[in-house]
């Protein structure tokens, strides 16, 4: 059984009219050897407000992903970052203690004396009803992602900040935790940054894709393709050309047969 949803959020253009930032940041520098990794980041994420990160690898994802977790103690830099105590972050490895039952891992350093059902709650919006006893090693791939997402969202946090969550997946798998995520983020709706390397990831699940090049953001693109536009197929393309041309990578050229359901290609991968 499905847990209930919260209705979708207001539109994206209302709510930027009338919030202010989750996270900021501003001029934000960070470095591990000479060599600047970040290089003066400007960024802005309201509630509610879903931005993918894209970019070649080294350009510096990950490490703004840390520095806005403020996991990056070991780097020299500066800027300025606000972003809120009640945050989350998902990586690509699970990351579940193994010698704990599943939903000792959604609540774990989660107080209060509903704890226990705060997880079962987290649980069955995840889809993983009557799971609270398993071990971790029981679960396939995807269930374990979905135990670390149910971990994060039910601290309620204000951001999100997921590191290449689905990048370990099978691509139907992948697909389902899309739809899983983005369902998570209007109903909890915390400010989301998302990492990925995959393109199409990005364009279906962000209201903003945020490109980075050599430590700076190059561009910073909106995403609007409502799903009943009998446009979307040809404007999401006209969308996957543009962000690949910014990549600096070629369009593959298109197969003589239909591609099969979840078969993509990652040209950025």
């Amino acid at each position: 059984m499905n847990a209930p949803f919260a209705p979708p959020p207001q539109s994206l253009a209302s709510q930027s009219l009338a919030s202010e930032p989750v996270v900021r940041v501003r001029g934000l520098s960070r470095r591990f050897t000479a060599k600047g990794v970040l290089n003066g980041v400007d960024l802005d994420i309201r509630r509610g407000e879903f931005v993918a990160l894209l970019g070649r690898s080294g350009c510096g994802k990950s490490t703004l992903l840390r520095a806005l977790a403020r996991l990056d103690h070991e780097a020299e830099g500066g800027g300025e970052i606000v972003v809120p105590e009640r945050r989350s972050v998902v990586f690509q490895d699970a990351r579940l203690l193994p010698w704990k039952r599943v939903l000792d891992n959604v609540v774990l350093g989660l107080g209060g004396a509903d704890a226990q059902a705060r997880g079962v709650r987290a649980l069955l919006e995840v889809e993983l009803p009557g799971r609270e006893d398993s071990w971790p090693y029981e679960l396939s791939g995807g269930e374990q992602q979905r135990v670390a997402l149910a971990r994060s969202l039910v601290r309620e946090p204000e951001v999100l900040l997921a590191d290449e969550p689905f990048g370990a997946l099978d691509a139907l798998t992948r697909i389902r935790m899309h739809a899983l995520l983005k369902r998570l983020s209007e109903a909890h709706r915390p400010a989301v940054l998302l990492v990925t390397h995959d393109v199409d990831e990005a364009i279906e699940l962000a209201h903003r894709v945020v490109i980075l090049e050599q430590g700076r953001v190059a561009a910073d693109i909106a995403v609007d393709l409502p799903p009943e536009d009998p446009e979307r197929s040809v404007r999401f393309a006209a969308l996957r050309r543009q962000l690949l041309g910014r990549l600096g990578v070629a369009e593959r050229e298109p197969t003589s047969h239909p591609a099969e359901p979840g078969d993509r290609h990652d040209p950025t991968a």
